[in-house]
């Protein structure tokens, strides 16, 4: 839908008046200072709690109870759902609201993240606008960069800092030395971190963003179980300091990209050489790598968070519900989306490929030979369903494994391999032998943008292949200096 012909006015109904919905209300007062097309009237409101004080007055709007009334109203136009979350009222509303032709603008990352398909879907069979661009990276126009203005490039990777709260700060605890927890709550003091931390601090905030960049970059039907994530909740003090002995700056950092005839998307806390772009990225603020054919590598910047950026973001959709028909709110159609592949089920899929047989029956072949293994029996089914799910080790069996490459080695092991078997020997003296890594990944790990080996890396035993866990406290707390780490060094190099 756009505009009603002639009239040159959308007539809104805003659903949730947090931060963002009363940053919205009152950029739209002042709507007369910014260049839009036509005219933006809100007709009604809805939140939770009616008398809430948000420094704007609301008595002029029609009120709602349940924001569905503002997606069947006749006199509404659009729907702007700012209520946040994947399911409940937020959901509904858009369904509802879809379902009777009206446009929709959105900053819900969960919800798109986690319902993008059929949502997207749904706006294309009634032929409404669905427009999010203030669910990714706030001020920072990248949906639609990468949605239209980027559509004659072919990507090959998205990255970014997306988390506006963790990228604050890990900044502030480089440039004060300060603990996590400290830092943390004066984050909280601040306003740059909610209360309840959890979905910034785990990465689940930065993983919806990511995933809707890599489903619109990639093509893919977005999939939020198939993102590995991690968050900054372990990081310390020390990690932060000896990262930048080494010249590295440690980001979470989200990134999807082609691998394997796959798409891999992950978040997690990297070490970044302090010349990338990423490392000059401190504070609040946001910014997202772009890298393809034939353009190279695009970078955009801004903040990423908060009433004033969002709000604009908001209005920004809003501008564009004048210039024309709907398009495919994800690119393409939804039909024409393909499922996300991972780039670990891609390399499995394209070796039994390569053999020419079906994996049920390579699992088969394999399950009846002497080359059969427990690992076989309790994983090759889940891996036949295409069924994934991180494998797990405790520190005993990690133990194990390195004792075996001492043993090889005989008198020219790698120079880490000792300093990691007696650390390992201590935590297990220490009754922490059965401690199980929740999302360990045995996967090489590929770098951020050209130059891959000398920009950005994982910490990870010296020697050994990376992304075998992650920043230090990633699974099992272990003291940064004792395990050496490959800081572009090689083993000798740090020991």
């Amino acid at each position: 839908m756009t505009a009603p012909k002639g009239s040159g006015r959308l007539r809104l109904g805003v659903a949730g008046l947090g931060t963002v919905g009363g940053g919205l209300l009152k950029l739209i007062e002042r709507q007369n200072e910014l260049r839009l097309p036509g005219k933006l009237e809100v007709v009604a409101v809805s939140a939770r709690n009616k008398n809430r004080n948000r420094g704007v007055d609301i008595s002029k709007f029609r009120w709602v109870d349940d924001p569905v009334e503002l997606a069947l109203a006749d006199d509404i136009d659009v729907v702007v759902e700012l209520v946040g979350g994947s399911d409940g009222p937020a959901k509904r509303t858009v369904e509802a609201a879809l379902r009777s032709g009206k446009a929709v603008v959105s900053a819900n990352k969960a919800l798109i993240a986690e319902h993008g398909i059929e949502i997207a879907a749904l706006a294309e069979k009634h032929n409404a606008h669905l427009l999010f661009e203030a669910a990714v990276a706030g001020a920072i126009p990248i949906v639609r960069a990468v949605k239209n203005s980027l559509s004659g490039v072919i990507v090959s990777r998205v990255s970014g800092i997306l988390n506006g709260t963790c990228n604050y700060i890990l900044s502030e605890m480089l440039r004060t030395g300060a603990a996590y927890e400290t830092v943390l709550a004066e984050a909280q003091r601040l306003g740059y971190a909610e209360s309840d931390p959890f979905l910034d601090v785990s990465g689940g905030d930065a993983a919806h963003k990511v995933l809707i960049l890599a489903s619109i970059a990639f093509g893919a039907q977005p999939d939020f179980s198939q993102v590995q994530v991690e968050g900054i909740d372990r990081i310390e003090a020390m990690d932060i300091a000896l990262a930048n002995k080494f010249d590295y700056r440690i980001k979470l950092v989200a990134e999807a990209f082609r691998s394997n005839g796959g798409v891999k998307c992950r978040v997690a806390p990297v070490l970044v050489q302090k010349e990338h772009p990423l490392a000059q990225i401190n504070g609040p603020l946001n910014a997202v790598l772009v890298e393809g054919e034939p353009v190279g590598r695009l970078t955009f910047t801004g903040p990423g968070a908060g009433a004033g950026p969002t709000a604009a973001a908001v209005m920004g959709d809003l501008a564009r519900l004048f210039e024309g028909p709907a398009t495919p709110p994800l690119g393409k159609p939804a039909a024409e989306l393909l499922p996300l592949i991972t780039a670990e089920n891609a390399a499995l899929a394209n070796a039994v490929r390569q053999i020419g047989i079906e994996r049920a029956r390579y699992l088969d072949l394999l399950l009846d030979s002497a080359a059969t293994s427990r690992a076989a029996q309790e994983k090759g089914p889940m891996m036949v369903a295409d069924h994934y799910e991180p494998p797990v080790a405790t520190i005993a069996q990690h133990a194990k494994d390195v004792g075996l490459m001492l043993e090889t080695a005989g008198a020219r092991p790698l120079a880490a391999l000792p300093g990691i078997a007696a650390r390992m020997d201590q935590l297990i003296a220490a009754g922490h032998g059965a401690v199980v890594g929740e999302k360990a990944v045995a996967a090489q790990f590929d770098e951020i943008g050209e130059g891959e080996l000398d920009v950005i890396e994982r910490v990870r035993p010296a020697g050994v292949a990376g992304d075998l866990d992650a920043l230090p406290g990633g699974q099992v707390r272990v003291d940064i200096a004792a395990r050496g780490l490959d800081l572009g060094l090689d083993g000798a190099g740090l020991f």
